[in-house]
């Protein structure tokens, strides 16, 4: 039955603070922390779907002085993540285990006339409420006071159980929508994957290793034989090679004096992997057009391919797009942790299989293009319905606070 105008103005709203009590973590010395003992809860551990029992730290209370019992996190109690990346996650621990909060992770302890779960379907609306408000400051942060001074309506126990009925069921078929949304948005890109992966799989066509039909690494010297120093050229950071996006756009011109120092050069038509961890595995490359004067230079961790005639760019574009590559050149990568790069012999040697007819590559790459353009519009549509989800939920709850349900 939803509530009426005269339940609704009998509803009092009030100070969190004086309904709840509310428990800072305590200031644990990581110095200290254990491979076993009594675990203690971070922020790192609240993350968006609850608590994350992964990468616990450990204390023993013989290593200090201070009774531990007020900072106990017991099955069914809500917390929340005060600062860091995680700020303003809630989540209900739900483990047999007792806990330790560590600092800036706070806990919840409703008094007798609010409802546990009443209270964190609020929470989910006004915590971030409040950090819309505070989010000038680089890191957000949220305060004792603020969490304490926000105002509650509070409705009668039985009205509260009643609002939380219907937002878990209501929330529970929105979680169905979204996982089959989700479900949809994977499947669309796994079947283009397969699609990509079988088109470089015909056993009829010839086959020949890159290094035989590309020029790896053009040298500099041509642009320098082809332009002043003082020609602008088309210059492309890291940052300007796009994930699943063929064409590249540059943004910046400079002198041909300014990059043809330490940069990768490349032209008109050229292909550019990325060959450093994460960009190669996340699958950076793109094709080189619409350069300023015909020719570029960019990023020292490009691979440039340029094409001996045999293969249209394009061909060679889809055939590293596709996961099965970047897979396979991730295991031959090597060097320092977070400054690995994809060998050259893994790049000179890999094969590639593809129809001598250069109209024949021409039909496929257009087929391609054709099939990429319906999967992101897929993907735009799934990614809408994900977000309108989202928006009924806020929806909901905004009515559940205002005596709408």
């Amino acid at each position: 039955m939803k509530t009426t105008q005269k339940q609704k103005n009998n509803w009092q709203t009030k100070k969190l603070g004086g309904v709840c009590d509310f428990q800072n973590g305590f200031a644990f010395k990581s110095k200290l922390f254990r491979e076993q003992g009594s675990p203690v809860l971070r922020i790192s551990n609240i993350q968006n779907d609850g608590i994350s029992y992964n990468r616990l730290v450990f204390f023993d209370k013989k290593d200090y002085k201070e009774n531990f019992d007020k900072y106990k996190a017991l099955k069914g109690d809500l917390v929340i993540a005060m600062s860091g990346a995680t700020t303003g996650k809630l989540a209900v621990c739900n483990a047999d285990e007792i806990f330790y909060l560590n600092q800036r992770v706070g806990k919840f302890k409703p008094k007798g006339d609010l409802s546990n779960n009443y209270l964190y379907y609020f929470l989910s609306t006004k915590i971030e409420e409040n950090l819309k408000i505070s989010a000038g400051s680089a890191q957000p942060n949220l305060s004792t006071e603020q969490i304490k001074n926000l105002e509650i309506p509070l409705p009668p126990l039985p009205e509260q159980h009643r609002i939380v009925k219907i937002l878990d069921e209501v929330f529970e078929k929105i979680e169905k929508a979204k996982e089959n949304t989700e479900k949809n948005l994977k499947n669309g890109k796994e079947l283009f994957e397969s699609y990509l992966q079988s088109v470089f799989s015909n056993e009829k066509w010839e086959s020949k290793k890159l290094s035989e039909i590309f020029q790896i690494k053009p040298p500099k010297k041509e642009a320098q034989s082809k332009l002043k120093k003082d020609d602008l050229v088309s210059f492309v950071p890291m940052h300007d090679l796009k994930i699943s996006l063929k064409e590249f756009i540059s943004k910046e011109e400079r002198k041909l004096a300014e990059v043809s120092g330490s940069y990768t050069y490349f032209a008109n038509e050229d292909v550019l992997l990325a060959k450093i961890t994460p960009c190669f595995e996340n699958g950076k490359l793109g094709i080189a057009r619409n350069l300023k004067n015909g020719i570029g230079f960019g990023s020292s961790e490009y691979i440039v391919f340029r094409s001996n005639g045999e293969i249209i760019p394009d061909y060679l574009y889809y055939f590293l797009s596709r996961e099965q590559f970047r897979k396979d050149g991730a295991k031959k990568m090597s060097g320092a942790c977070g400054h690995k790069r994809v060998s050259k012999e893994f790049i000179e040697e890999t094969i590639l299989s593809f129809p001598k007819s250069l109209s024949e590559q021409k039909s496929i790459v257009k087929k391609l293009d054709a099939l990429v353009e319906e999967t992101k519009k897929l993907e735009t549509i799934y990614k809408q319905k994900l977000a309108d989800l989202d928006e009924l939920k806020k929806s909901v709850l905004k009515k559940a606070f205002s005596g709408e349900l």
